[in-house]
């Protein structure tokens, strides 16, 4: 089932397990006590404002240039710009713009669907699973066997396709990346076939808009071969980027299976990265490089972020809960490490 808010199943909200349950209120009380969870709406005016400026100057760019190779710079540009749009999207989603439903939804689908290709629906469920069971086999979309592999068990149990690539995938990692962008738009229209995805209709009229009008655009102002090369470089480089900002965060970090529940705080913390930086990287990465802040609150505004690290690390080493950070070339290495360790099973075989 779709569930109506990312933070309806990403806060501790059973009784078991008191006394850990009660290391997350203490931390929530100081972070609350410091104000980091207020609104900040000038942040936001001034940050979706500048993504759409990009956004539509990347589109007047295209225009005015016009029948030219140049148009691939466009296009790499354009990756950028969509994927910031993503991560406006992202933020939106959890409540950390609007603080009531309908506008957050409404935003939610026109910005994603309409303005990305990016189903916000099918996006919406899968992102909540995964905060609800960061890096749990069974319970975590994002840590499922499909063409990659996460884990040696699901190495051993693999067939086709995942199992062949499986033995190389650390060296294959960045290249498949230049097909996720594809990939999410499949993904997103693969399910609007789901019945348990609300508001179907409005949701594939936006989705299927955003393909014709972008198709529409990019083979009338292109001849052919330029139209599929600048397709082919926006769609790859999209792609990429989306999974260099996403992959750092727990690809590498501790699985777990089956009844392994750890409490809320520790759920989020040990299977969650976060990757050092300045001003650039929080550009970049969209606040997501304050991983392990982002899951212990998901509503929490992306500028705050950075003042709840310190809280957030000296209240883990007080209470004896690892907490791991690293720069951004380390956790790549990290993660792709993790998964040449997980294909060892397949090339013994």
């Amino acid at each position: 089932m779709t569930t109506p808010a990312l933070i309806s199943q990403s806060s501790p909200r059973s009784p078991r397990r008191s006394a850990a349950d009660g290391d997350y209120s203490r931390l929530l009380r100081r972070i609350s006590d410091a104000g980091l969870m207020d609104r900040r709406p000038v942040y936001y005016t001034v940050r979706l404002g500048l993504v759409a400026v990009a956004f539509v100057a990347g589109w007047a760019a295209f225009v005015l240039v016009g029948d030219s190779w140049w148009t691939l710079m466009i296009a790499a540009f354009m990756a950028v710009a969509f994927a910031q749009v993503a991560l406006v999207m992202h933020d939106v989603a959890h409540r950390q713009v609007f603080r009531l439903r309908r506008p957050t939804e409404i935003v939610g689908r026109v910005v994603g669907n309409a303005g990305i290709g990016l189903a916000y629906g099918w996006w919406q469920d899968k992102h909540t699973r995964h905060h609800a069971n960061p890096n749990h086999e069974e319970l975590d979309p994002d840590v499922a066997p499909d063409i990659l592999l996460w884990s040696q068990r699901q190495a051993r149990a693999s067939r086709g396709l995942p199992r062949l690539l499986g033995r190389a995938q650390a060296f294959l990692f960045f290249p498949l990346l230049l097909l996720e962008g594809l990939n999410l738009h499949v993904a997103g229209i693969r399910a609007l076939r789901n019945r348990s995805v609300k508001h179907r209709r409005p949701e594939g009229a936006l989705l299927f808009g955003h393909f014709a009008v972008y198709l529409a655009a990019v083979f009338a102002v292109l001849p052919v071969d330029k139209a599929f090369a600048f397709l082919a470089v926006h769609q790859a480089l999209f792609g990429l980027y989306m999974g260099c900002i996403f992959a750092p965060n727990h690809k590498g970090m501790p699985t777990l299976t089956g009844d392994d529940r750890p409490d809320f705080l520790r759920r989020q913390v040990l299977t969650s990265r976060n990757v050092r930086g300045g001003v650039l990287t929080d550009l970049a990465l969209g606040g997501l490089n304050y991983q392990i802040e982002h899951h212990l609150f998901p509503n929490m505004p992306t500028p705050n972020l950075r003042h709840a690290q310190r809280i957030v690390r000296d209240y883990c080493a007080e209470i004896g809960v690892p907490y791991h950070e690293t720069g951004l070339v380390a956790s790549y290495r990290e993660a792709l490490a993790h998964l040449h360790r997980v294909g060892a099973p397949l090339r013994a075989g």
